[in-house]
């Protein structure tokens, strides 16, 4: 049965065309990549920016020199075999990339802080977009988050400079309709604060990236600046301010990125990644912010930009070649920020600003199905690594999200060189005279005592970003407070250590098999993602998790008919695997999650003192009046709200000549044909629901229908 609504108050009417304001068009020309445009010449770079990239170099270069030059004293270099020759080789890349992790760290540890720039006057001569993309998203909590941060505004007394801009790219009717009714209700929430604009693409090119470029196209001379909000962001009022204020004072600043830490987690899974946000995550974006300098990342939401400079210089070509490599850029924001680099504008992260979050996938499943879509975006930047004129400094971001998804398989590699040359010891006999009159043998040569100091001399380098996250912590008051005391802090990290390791494996299976996937061609899609605490199944869980346990299982196996010394060193490996089911299907757990929280464990201090903000969110969604589930049948029998949602959407571009649409006549023919509302929402498509909801005749047809037909007399 569905749910009964008063029509909303319309209280706000746009001067231009549909929920918009009056068009305010932009150039956005597409970057050609292998031309580099005219820039000023380069500032220099300060001592600061310099000294953290000395350390990076530095602790990068020596750690994996270190040990590479060990590796090659365990075994004999001179009869090294071509397989030891590989494990070298891959080991020397996956110790390169935890020692440029933990240089990057050590880098931000030697930061000294940037000034908070707090003067309150003169934003109102500039104009901020808070802009929202979403893509069928729950529209009660979107419109929730975003009045929350309206009202905080007007509180610092800054409103006045901010305009809300929530662009959809919906594909679903329901949730279409249900966004122009939470917006309308947005709309007269803020209507004495700040305007509040909607705009729904019918076509979805190029996804989000896309939907930002075609509101800076047709409105983007309005705004100075845009702040890019995702679907469940949240933004303090100060920190909007301060960003705006940092716009303001450096006319050379295209992008400053926030950085933004998890909140609001329910789920065991959910909660672990946000502990392990709140205690490494600041120590992670110092360094970034350290080494970046001007050259900094941006990170698609959270972050303020420039639209003149977007406009000019951001604008992103189709990859040539077919899908999954060619196409749309997907992971657009390491790219824009690239290019606003590429054109001469400072590119900042800062770590200082707080009151940046964003929310966590609840499950492991949820992780995995996002990094699908994410390891595809980073992937294809192996087509824009090698554009011309981008800063090296840019390369590397975009080398290291390369290299994150990357890694997984490497890893993978160079454990199955690893079996591959334990199974070679036990089933190869040893040559002791490889050549001919030679007087003593060659002794097989591996050195068990050197290997075991290069595998704890590895764990201490691949653990030093949690060991300076976990003295930051001790050292915080907040954290200290809110995670549990000094006790709670550490045996979080203890915790989350341990947990970690047993996901590592399921993670980096799940990874490989998705870069497989992107080099066979295989294109992610687009699905919106899963941000409530729903869980997970255990039917779910098996049927995702089921190959791991298989692989462990026969691994085992194997591995203890060879050696069973060897099955102890890959145990713990092979647990993680072995347990993929259970440990999924507890990720989606709020049951323990609570139950750990009680015991002061992976407690974060947005957790034990909940922000007014997040506070105002959750009360705003809380006694919001519940929106229908059947958006066309609520339209139909409210003429209100259907008037408004015809008024307050762009209307249906007309289709190319001789190109009609489908089904715009298969929709028109099926409403022609019912007899009733519930016959005609019966046999409507997801498509022609779409069709029907954006056509002002259409709706008007099914308000006209009976709810149900009635009963023909017999002849």
């Amino acid at each position: 049965m569905d749910v009964q609504l008063t029509p909303p108050a319309f209280v706000q009417s746009s001067t231009g065309p549909g929920g918009m304001p009056p068009e305010a068009p932009m150039p956005m020309p597409a970057q050609d990549l292998r031309y580099k445009p005219w820039r000023e010449s380069g500032h220099l770079i300060s001592a600061a920016v310099l000294y953290a990239r000395f350390i990076l170099i530095s602790v990068t270069i020596g750690v994996t020199t270190y040990g590479v030059y060990q590796m090659l004293q365990v075994v004999r270099f001179a009869s090294m075999t071509f397989l030891q020759g590989t494990m070298i080789f891959f080991f020397a890349i996956s110790l390169g990339w935890i020692a440029f992790a933990a240089g990057s760290v050590l880098a931000g540890a030697a930061k000294r802080r940037e000034p908070i720039l707090s003067d309150k006057s003169g934003v109102g001569a500039s104009l901020t977009a808070l802009v929202m993309p979403i893509y069928n998203e729950d529209p009660a909590r979107t419109a929730a988050g975003l009045q929350a941060m309206g009202e905080a505004l007007q509180h610092l007394d800054v409103h006045h400079g901010f305009e809300i801009v929530i662009l959809s790219d919906s594909t679903n009717a329901d949730s279409w309709i249900r966004e122009t009714l939470a917006v309308a209700r947005l709309r007269g929430a803020l209507r004495t604060i700040m305007p509040v604009w909607y705009r729904r693409r019918w076509l979805n090119i190029a996804r989000k990236s896309g939907n930002v470029e075609d509101f800076v196209l047709r409105w983007g001379g309005r705004y100075d600046h845009m702040i890019v909000l995702d679907a469940d962001s949240l933004i303090e009022a100060p920190t909007l301010h301060r960003l705006v204020l940092a716009m303001r004072a450096d006319p050379r600043l295209g992008i400053l990125q926030t950085a933004p830490q998890l909140i609001g987690a329910k789920t065991f899974f959910a909660r672990l990644q946000q502990f392990a946000s709140c205690v490494y995550g600041p120590v992670i974006t110092h360094g970034l912010a350290a080494w970046s300098g001007d050259s900094g990342n941006y990170w698609g939401h959270n972050a303020i930009i420039r639209v003149r400079a977007f406009a000019q210089y951001c604008g992103l070509p189709k990859l040539q070649g077919r899908k999954p490599f060619g196409g749309f850029v997907l992971s657009h924001d390491f790219v824009e920020a690239a290019l606003m680099r590429r054109g001469g504008w400072k590119v900042r992260l800062t770590a200082e600003y707080g009151g940046s979050w964003e929310e966590s996938p609840p499950t492991l499943i949820d992780i995995a199905v996002r990094d699908r879509r994410w390891a595809q975006g980073n992937l294809q930047h192996m087509k824009i690594i090698g554009s011309a004129g981008l800063r090296f400094i840019s390369r590397m971001h975009l080398g290291v999200g390369i290299m994150s998804y990357l890694s997984s398989p490497l890893w993978l590699v160079m454990i199955g060189i690893g079996f591959a040359l334990a199974v070679q010891s036990r089933l190869i006999r040893p040559e002791y005279f490889s050549h001919d009159f030679q007087l003593f043998p060659t002794w097989p040569r591996f050195d068990v005592t050197l290997m075991m100091a290069l595998f704890w001399f590895s764990m201490v380098v691949l653990l030093i970003p949690k060991m300076i996250g976990l003295i930051r912590a001790l050292l915080s008051r907040s954290i200290r407070r809110g995670a549990g005391g000094v006790i709670g802090v550490a045996a979080g990290v203890l915790l989350e250590a341990v947990l970690s390791a047993l996901y590592a494996p399921i993670l980096m299976i799940v990874q490989s098999r998705h870069v497989l996937e992107v080099f066979m061609g295989r294109d992610s899609g687009w699905k919106p993602q899963r941000r409530d605490s729903g869980g997970t199944s255990w039917a779910d869980a098996w049927h995702f998790h089921r190959r791991h346990m298989a692989l462990s299982c026969v691994t085992a196996v194997i591995v203890y008919f060879i050696s069973p010394p060897l099955l102890a060193w890959v145990s713990p490996a092979l647990l993680g695997l072995f347990l993929a089911v259970p440990l999924s299907r507890l990720s989606g757990s709020e049951g323990l999650g609570k139950f750990l929280s009680r015991f002061g464990l992976l407690r974060t201090p947005e957790e034990a003192d909940t922000p007014a903000l997040v506070k105002r969110r959750e009360e705003l969604e809380r006694i919001s009046e519940a929106l229908p589930s059947d958006g066309l049948r609520y339209l139909a029998r409210h003429r209100e709200a259907r008037d408004a949602h015809i008024n307050e959407n762009l209307p249906r571009p007309a289709d190319p000549r001789g190109q009609p649409d489908p089904h715009v006549f298969t929709a028109a023919q099926k409403l022609a044909d019912a007899r009733s509302l519930d016959e005609a929402l019966q046999w409507l498509t997801p498509t022609e629901r779409v069709e029907v909801a954006g056509v002002t005749r259409f709706l008007n047809q099914l308000a006209l229908l009976p709810d149900s037909a009635q009963p023909s007399s017999s002849i």
